[in-house]
């Protein structure tokens, strides 16, 4: 027979338990909180101010320096508290007292927040624009209204067109999601340039497949001068960009050809359709790649969804929010190494080898 003491353990067990439940519901209700925060930082140019500054930068400078009302200056700490917790800014205290009789607060930039400098060649600030746009915010709300129609996404259900058609009908959209696919440009570049150069040894020409503005292509050609580089992309993308001597832009789609090369990059672009139309990409691929009588390559670039349970958890997050973004703006998916083992066999490759060197993504190298 349980003793009263054990019945009253077990009740403030149960208790405790629906506790921490109901605080990890308020925080996914209010994870939005964290990324408007961060916008909001950005465009009030914290992240510069501080890094302007030069050293540790006090609370009281940091409010002198912003474009805000005088009556907001008692919310900038809490704004700071939050994105200091969130790991974008780190605080120390200096032996000036402020009239609290307190010390004060200094702060100063984490390897986050310099990512988003506006004149960091490798900023990620372009991105978060896009992505907080509310021309990308507003699909999300209609999600569960998406899965009861027969809309082919819920980008489509928001705005009554496919984000790809929305994006040739509206300069703004595709001027920033342009620039926030050219922000990933130098960090990837460095990267296979370190890790992978010898993906790119001996070839004599490539088409960047989607390229955008042709930040890769553009690293690519100046790191490889013997390599003829075509940036291919839609017309309205490319129109009235001018190349260089071994790079050139073309207008054209994907689905009915792609130009002629001996190594074609696909860089972060079949994660945004699915299974079918990634194979008749690369059945389009595997026809230029061998028209000539040689045996090319395929670049990929995409993310490989990790299986491994002991991946860090924030990786794994990043992967499932990439997913779930496919899901709500395209028509395609994050893949784990088997849903791409397929899509290659299908579309008639014989091989492929995987490297894992760009953080959630990786580089697969397909051959006929």
């Amino acid at each position: 027979m349980a003793s009263p003491q054990s019945g009253k353990h077990d009740a403030n067990n149960n208790i405790n338990t629906l506790l921490r439940a109901q605080t990890h519901v308020w925080n996914h209700i209010f994870s939005f909180i964290n990324s408007m925060s961060l916008k909001c930082a950005v465009d009030l140019g914290i992240p510069d101010v501080i890094h302007d500054y030069g050293k540790p930068m006090p609370l009281s400078q940091l409010i002198a320096s912003l474009p805000i009302h005088p009556s907001k200056t008692s919310c900038i700490p809490r704004l700071m508290r939050i994105l200091t917790h969130s790991g974008f800014f780190s605080q120390q205290h200096n032996n000036i007292v402020t009239e609290n009789n307190e010390p004060e607060v200094e702060y100063v930039l984490t390897d986050a927040s310099l990512l988003l400098l506006k004149d960091n060649s490798l900023s990620m600030t372009p991105f978060l624009n896009a992505m907080l746009d509310p021309v990308f915010t507003k699909p999300w709300h209609q999600l569960s209204t998406w899965f009861k129609n027969s809309d082919l996404t819920s980008f489509e259900t928001a705005h009554g067109m496919m984000v790809w058609d929305y994006a040739c009908h509206d300069p703004k959209l595709n001027h920033l999601f342009n620039d926030a696919m050219a922000t990933d440009a130098g960090l990837v570049t460095a990267v296979l340039m370190e890790k992978c150069k010898e993906v790119f040894d001996g070839l004599e020409s490539l088409v960047d497949v989607g390229g955008g503005t042709g930040a890769v292509a553009k690293a690519i050609a100046s790191s490889f001068p013997q390599l003829e580089c075509i940036v291919f992309d839609q017309p309205h993308v490319v129109a009235g960009l001018q190349g260089s001597d071994n790079l050139k832009y073309v207008g054209g789609n994907m689905f009915e050809a792609v130009p002629p090369a001996n190594a074609i990059l696909l860089k972060w672009v079949l994660h945004d359709w699915n299974d079918e139309e990634c194979v008749n990409i690369l059945k389009k691929c595997k026809e230029e790649i061998t028209s000539k009588g040689k045996q090319g390559k395929v670049i990929i670039i995409d993310m490989v969804i990790s299986e491994n349970e002991k991946r860090d958890r924030e990786s794994v997050e990043t992967q499932l929010f990439f997913d779930m973004q496919m899901m709500v703006m395209a028509t395609g998916k994050e893949r784990n190494e088997k849903e791409w083992a397929k899509l290659i066999f299908f579309a008639g490759f014989n091989n492929y080898k995987i490297y894992p060197v760009l953080g959630v993504r990786s580089l697969i190298e397909i051959h006929p």
